[in-house]
């Protein structure tokens, strides 16, 4: 089965799987793949059905497992042996399910998708459903509002802790895509089939779990702490950023990928928090 996947790669190094969230777009990566091109080959993807590429197979759901499956062969296609994935939200919860199968050799999940209650999954679908199926009568309106920094504030509040150091052109490119997204409410519908289990399944693989502190939309109070719950092993940083944190606060993003590729190397120890 071939499954196309629209990519951006630059750098040099090791290679690095960049996953973005439901409903966004790889360009969304741009602040962070700057800052790591020099020490990674990155290569950042629109998710089937998202961005740039083509939806899944119609053979196959769009649940986070053939989210998982799609990437895995395209790992394959690529040639790539065990890439550093970094991931957020559905993309961090694709992450770790790539690192489930040692499909990857590291993973940092950015505010991963699967540590939720079902009311705070309840939650977060209503959300992103309001933001991704606005009436086409209203879109240029939000586009207009879009481009200012007030109007960024209003409309990404719940997902960026930052909005405006967001640029006008990549907030609006944010908006369309998602209005886009052929397949923005099956992956939704699929969320309900998937809460994250069997943590001890990802034993020796390095896991970075940050998580923004002021991340609104899977509230880092609650999930974050369950997170470390089930992987105290893991590595567990926070982040002054909101749920997207690419633009909030690219350097600490590029430094939890950074390190959690570092551990690849080195004996396994207790997770730390900070």
């Amino acid at each position: 089965m071939s499954i196309a996947v629209n990519y951006d790669r630059r750098g040099q190094g090791p290679p690095l799987l960049l996953l973005h969230g439901v409903g966004h777009h790889w360009q969304g990566w741009r602040p962070v793949i700057d800052l790591l091109a020099g020490d990674f080959d990155t290569i950042a993807c629109d998710s089937p059905g998202f961005g740039q590429s083509p939806p899944l197979p119609s053979a196959m759901e769009p649940t986070i497992t053939s989210y998982a499956d799609a990437f895995e062969w395209f790992i394959a296609e690529l040639g790539l042996e065990r890439p550093h994935v970094a991931g957020n939200s559905m993309g961090g919860a694709i992450g770790l399910e790539l690192a489930r199968r040692r499909a990857v050799a590291s993973v940092t999940a950015l505010s991963p998708a699967g540590f939720w209650t079902p009311a705070e999954r309840r939650f977060c679908v209503l959300s992103l459903k309001l933001a991704g199926q606005a009436p086409g009568a209203v879109r240029p309106a939000l586009e207009a509002a879009a481009r200012t920094r007030a109007g960024r504030t209003a409309l990404f509040w719940q997902t960026f802790g930052f909005p405006g150091r967001m640029p006008a052109e990549e907030a609006v490119g944010t908006l369309r895509d998602a209005w886009s997204a052929p397949a923005l409410d099956g992956a939704l519908r699929a969320f309900s089939s998937y809460t994250f289990q069997h943590p001890e399944e990802l034993r020796g693989v390095p896991v970075t779990i940050a998580w923004g502190e002021h991340d609104r939309l899977l509230p880092y109070r609650t999930q974050a702490a369950r997170a470390r719950s089930l992987l105290p092993w893991a590595t567990h940083l926070r982040l002054g950023a909101g749920h997207v944190p690419y633009w909030d606060d690219p350097a600490a993003v590029a430094e939890a990928i950074r390190g959690t590729a570092r551990a690849v190397n080195r004996p396994a120890r207790a997770g730390a928090a900070s």
